[in-house]
């Protein structure tokens, strides 16, 4: 079959490999459609991600597609049922599995190889993490499950209300699906902060109540305090993960605000803290990481509902042969939407 195999920064092949074999509890699954994100860019641009892959490895975790083969030991798929199977499992005996942090799990199963013809899903993600497709959902609306369970994540933990101010700095496809569901599902009036005027554009038809353009040198604090009353959001989004972006962030908070640094600086990043400001405003710094198999089905069900949808946030389709051309150009630019791509 053919495939992409990362081998380290920027080094990118597209193989062909053996169609992976089977363990009995596994599935073989046909990628119909495997989407591009930002922790992929970032993985090309690195070489590697501590957590998710070490290189030389197949390549890509958003996917959809058809069960071609089933293990001995598998019950709950067949044969040409459609599918979407999240990129991990947790154990679920672990000491964060016992107290519900399944995305901390001391031995959380990755799953990479969605760029490719054919994928191999263990065990564990069958059992736990693997689910029909509805018919009236496209591949391409299944395959954003993943993302958007991690988004559902980062709203969950920040503790958003109805009628709560929520900004949101970064808006690419993980930006983006915040302002759409921060919106629609918990109903918060929605300040997107984004780079270009075509990003805001874009931030506006989701659902952002206002906007505010970002650009080099801009004062982006004075904007969102006028839209605030002079206190600042209720809670921050940090969909960028650059450490000037984290303390901006901060900066955008009122009194006893929440941010939420969900975007991943590079390993070995500090930003410093006002720790003056962060004591007597009471302010609450956390961040997100990953999903659980709850969010999973979770994310389904609002894609189900349709939500979130691949004509939204998936405006390009190529075949896997320029996987290589279409990371270099997401390296290069940033604040695209997602590309389809289909093996």
């Amino acid at each position: 079959m053919t495939a992409a195999v990362l081998y380290g920064k920027e080094q990118l092949r597209i193989e062909n490999v053996e169609v992976p074999r089977l363990s009995p509890g596994d599935l073989l699954v046909r990628v119909r459609a495997a989407l591009t994100c930002g922790t992929d860019v970032k993985v090309f641009r690195r070489g590697y991600h501590a957590r998710m892959i070490r290189p030389p490895a197949l390549f890509g975790h958003e996917l959809a597609g058809d069960v071609v083969e089933v293990g001995p030991a598998v019950t709950a798929f067949q044969p040409g049922q459609r599918i979407v199977a999240a990129n991990s499992a947790p154990c679920g005996k672990c000491f964060y599995c016992m107290r519900g942090q399944q995305n901390l799990c001391d031995d959380l199963l990755f799953n990479n190889g969605a760029y490719a013809e054919y994928i191999r899903i263990p065990e564990r993600i069958v059992n736990k993490n693997t689910y029909e497709i509805p018919e009236h959902v496209s591949y391409q609306d299944a395959a954003l499950v993943e993302p958007l369970a991690c988004v559902m994540r980062g709203l969950e933990e920040t503790g958003v209300r109805p009628g709560d101010t929520l900004a949101v700095i970064g808006l690419g496809p993980i930006g983006m699906m915040f302002v759409r569901m921060a919106k629609a599902v918990y109903k918060a009036r929605v300040i997107a902060i984004g780079r270009r005027t075509a990003q805001l554009d874009r931030a506006l038809g989701m659902g952002a109540d206002e906007v505010v353009l970002n650009d080099e040198g801009a004062d982006v604090i004075t904007p969102v305090r006028n839209l605030t009353g002079g206190r600042g959001a209720d809670v921050v989004i940090e969909a960028v993960g650059l450490p000037e972006v984290w303390q901006l962030a901060t900066q955008l908070l009122r009194r006893g605000g929440v941010v939420n640094f969900f975007g991943g600086c590079a390993e070995g990043t500090t930003v410093p803290i006002d720790t003056n400001r962060f004591h007597y405003s009471e302010l609450t710094l956390l961040a997100s990481f990953h999903h659980t198999p709850e969010l999973v089905r979770q994310a389904l069900d609002a894609v189900t509902r349709g939500y979130v949808t691949a004509k939204d946030f998936v405006n390009n389709v190529e075949p896997l042969s320029n996987l290589l051309d279409v990371m270099q150009h997401l390296m290069s630019h940033n604040g695209h939407m997602k590309t389809a791509i289909i093996p």
